[in-house]
């Protein structure tokens, strides 16, 4: 990235992480995604039970494979051969974890998480049952308000996690959101991944919810 544009996103980053602060959740900046690891290591003891939400950006920075490494006591909703029953009971447990973590389909300047969910498991967490939550998020979910969050999430975010988990809707076949302004979406049916939409603007306990904002294109 050129020298301008690599301080131009830098003093966003840092604006919004002073934002994140004043909202109530604990943010670092890293600078790049193999910075991860080494702070979960640091920051979760081990033994702990830690659970995850559907995120590429974690397989992305190697937290899938920490987690796998016998450190921790995991609930695997990725298993090698679970069935579908047991994946949803892993969903269950992952609300009473130590950790749980995440990423965001868009983290508003002003300090604002945005994140749409299709089961509402990863939403569901992020709200409350984990003792704490994680998220790590890319330079490129960075967005200026909360209009250009839903924009990323009907362009960029949706449309991408439909192709990887091979949906048959609109947005997986056409590249962006059939939606209209009132949110009516003909032609999605059972294969939509955007039912629950939340928009998280402050956190009252302190030290629950640590940002880890990555200097890096991360994720969808």
């Amino acid at each position: 990235m050129d020298g301008n544009l690599e301080r131009v996103v830098m003093l966003r980053l840092k604006r919004t992480a002073e934002n994140l602060q004043k909202n109530g959740f604990e943010t670092h900046i890293l600078k790049q995604k193999e910075e991860v690891v080494p702070w979960l290591k640091e920051n979760i003891p081990a033994g702990a039970a830690v659970a995850h939400g559907g995120s590429v950006t974690l397989a992305e920075c190697g937290v899938v494979d920490l987690f796998r490494s016998g450190e921790y006591r995991y609930i695997d909703r990725d298993k090698p051969g679970i069935t579908p029953e047991e994946r949803q009971e892993c969903m269950r447990q992952a609300l009473l974890s130590d950790v749980y973590m995440l990423s965001a389909n868009a983290l508003l300047e002003s300090g604002m998480i945005y994140n749409v969910d299709g089961n509402g498991n990863r939403t569901a967490a992020s709200l409350y049952g984990p003792r704490k939550v994680i998220y790590i998020i890319g330079e490129n979910k960075l967005v200026p308000d909360f209009a250009a969050a839903v924009e990323r999430v009907k362009r960029t975010a949706c449309p991408a996690n439909t192709m990887r988990l091979n949906c048959t809707t609109y947005c997986a076949s056409k590249g962006v959101c059939v939606a209209d302004d009132r949110g009516i979406m003909e032609g999605c049916g059972g294969s939509s991944i955007c039912n629950d939409h939340i928009l998280i603007r402050r956190n009252n306990i302190p030290g629950r919810v640590v940002v880890l904002l990555v200097r890096e294109r991360l994720g969808y």
